[in-house]
């Protein structure tokens, strides 16, 4: 059986290019809200049994918007969570360029820890291990997360090196769309944009 899930990056906020806000509690800007509402109306045409998101409000707020039109109630799901980058968070990446923790984490996404946080692999393979556990009634499947989460998913899927995810794009509000069956894993669309 084919299970969809849709891996849909939440709306942008004021901090986004600017400040890493890693597992910060900001919300969504005005153009988020926008980014959100439009999501949610190109959704319209497909069909979705379940919403989960990660616990952050920027992703809850993305949820809600398509949730809304359809009554269904979002999931709360930890293992869709942003990376923890541990005491990167909240730092401006002005001041990150200027760490050589920060420029080793860019350099090797494959082994790198995030000081006080995690690795790639370990944010990733939560995240992997959550779609691939969704029931099937629960597809389609909305999952609402975070860029490198869902940049970590794809490379994940074709056995690249976490690093190749700057090869790709994943736009706030955008869609990456997963089949997953019992032969594998396809790859339908990546970043798609509302």
């Amino acid at each position: 059986m084919t299970r969809t899930i849709l891996l849909a990056r939440h709306g942008v906020h004021v901090e986004v290019g600017h400040i890493l806000s890693g597992r910060s509690e900001i919300a969504l800007s005005d153009e988020g809200h926008v980014q959100a509402e439009r999501l949610a109306t190109w959704l319209d045409r497909i069909p979705i049994a379940s919403i989960h998101t990660s616990p952050r409000a920027r992703t809850r707020q993305t949820a809600e918007s398509v949730a809304h039109r359809r009554g269904l109630l979002p999931l709360i799901a930890p293992a869709l969570d942003e990376i923890d980058f541990g005491t990167f968070t909240g730092q401006s990446f002005a001041a990150l360029g200027d760490d050589f923790r920060w420029a080793k984490w860019n350099a090797e996404r494959d082994t790198a820890r995030c000081p006080d946080g995690e690795t790639m692999a370990q944010a990733v393979e939560r995240a992997w291990r959550y779609i691939h556990a969704l029931p099937a009634g629960d597809a389609p499947a909305l999952c609402v997360t975070h860029c490198d989460v869902i940049r970590g998913l794809v490379a994940r899927h074709f056995d690249l090196p976490f690093n190749a995810i700057y090869g790709f794009d994943c736009d706030p509000g955008s869609v990456t769309t997963l089949e997953l069956s019992d032969t594998g894993i396809r790859l339908v669309a990546l970043n798609e944009r509302p």
